[in-house]
């Protein structure tokens, strides 16, 4: 009976995420077509892109900012932080091949002080410098992302028309390797579980997020939370600064979409490992007890499934099986989003095992003082 118990809870998990769960799991890149036709005319946008030894990818950044079909004014703003590869000359340069020079600006940054992680010390840099353009809505993007020709317009049409304060997109990552095909879209699959999109929206919920490679912002969202100073240690910098803005009575909107993209690939399992392991203990807030539940509440939910196949009593593998299809189904518009072929949806139990190992690496590498590791930097210890 103990084991009827328990093999019908991963059932009731699923049953509970599929229809309580704001509908995380549908994925719909399906713009409001009343939003381009209420989109204020030519507002002002200023493009913050901090970047860090991206010689090899922020040409693309600035040529796909520089050929947008946006009608207002558009100035970019590059905050080379310390680069020692040519970034802010391969940016320059891109933009002189496009025609923009004009719209380029590229500053050094300072040292990084105390207290701040490093993009959002380039950031606040940014920001002081694109006040003299007084502009309506800030970008803040990665020199590792492409954005198509109407994406900037799309994501000032839906701050316009809904009166958000701040409008992100979760950039198509790569895919193109097999450690990318097996990780990366559960990765985004996860996120959206942690923070649904529908939930962001809801002014009465509390739920808040954004996805870093592409958020815009009002100013006066900022100035409202105090600026980015008052999140400057955070190493999951744009989740607070969305639940700063949500908190300070601000309007949100995330989801995934196709007109932006990333152009880094993470083509291993260590690399995918090490960007997992970047800010996982971080997202627990460093808690050994929410380490503790998280493992228990991916083991039933994920792994359990699995196991019940294997534990020779016909009643509980039924249920394992159920909770399976169940789990696929969840699990298949993100495959499809990436265009990848239906089976993917069954190494999800696979996947999490690979998630929990990155996560304890996590821990262990917070526990020495090199947490958060980026670009030569240990910014979570």
């Amino acid at each position: 009976m103990g084991l009827y118990v328990i093999a019908v809870i991963p059932v009731l998990v699923w049953t509970w995420l599929l229809t309580a769960r704001g509908g995380f799991w549908r994925v719909s890149t399906r713009h409001d077509p009343a939003a381009a036709q209420h989109a204020a005319p030519a507002p002002r946008v200023v493009v913050l892109i901090p970047a860090r030894n991206e010689a090899t990818l922020i040409g693309a950044a600035v040529t796909s900012l520089a050929r947008q079909t946006f009608g207002g004014l558009l100035h970019l703003v590059v905050i080379d932080d310390g680069s020692s590869d040519g970034t802010a000359d391969a940016a320059t340069a891109a933009a002189r091949a496009c025609g923009a020079a004009a719209s380029l600006t590229v500053m050094r940054g300072t040292a990084l002080p105390g207290g701040w992680t490093g993009k959002l010390w380039a950031l606040s840099q940014g920001i002081a410098a694109a006040a003299r353009f007084d502009p309506d809505y800030l970008l803040f993007t990665d020199a590792d992302i492409e954005h198509a020709p109407g994406s900037l317009e799309s994501l000032v049409a839906d701050a316009e028309a809904h009166q958000r304060d701040l409008v992100s997109r979760m950039a198509r990552l790569s895919t193109a390797a097999v450690a990318e095909r097996l990780l990366i879209p559960a990765f985004v699959f996860f996120f959206f579980m942690l923070y649904p999109p529908a939930w962001v929206a809801a002014p009465q919920r509390r739920t808040a997020a954004a996805a870093g490679g592409c958020i815009l912002i009002r100013p006066q969202a900022l100035a409202r939370i105090g600026g980015l100073e008052s999140i400057r240690s955070c190493i999951i910098d744009d989740c607070a600064l969305a639940l700063a803005v949500k908190r300070s009575g601000g309007r949100l909107s995330l989801a995934p979409t196709r007109d932006v993209r990333s152009l880094r690939a993470y083509a291993s399992f260590t690399a995918i490992g090490a960007m997992i392991a970047r800010s996982a203990f971080a997202q627990l807030r460093h808690s050994y007890l929410a380490l503790i539940g998280t493992l228990l509440a991916l083991f039933l939910t994920f792994v359990l499934p699995l196991a019940l196949l294997f534990v020779g009593d016909p009643l509980a593998a039924g249920l394992g099986a159920a909770a399976l299809l169940l789990m696929a189904f969840a699990y298949l518009p993100m495959v499809r989003f990436y265009r990848l072929s239906p089976p993917w949806c069954l190494c999800l139990p696979l996947t999490v095992l690979f998630y929990v190992a990155a996560m304890l690496y996590s821990v262990a590498e917070y526990t020495r003082g090199r947490g958060g590791h980026w670009k030569g930097r240990a910014q979570d210890k």
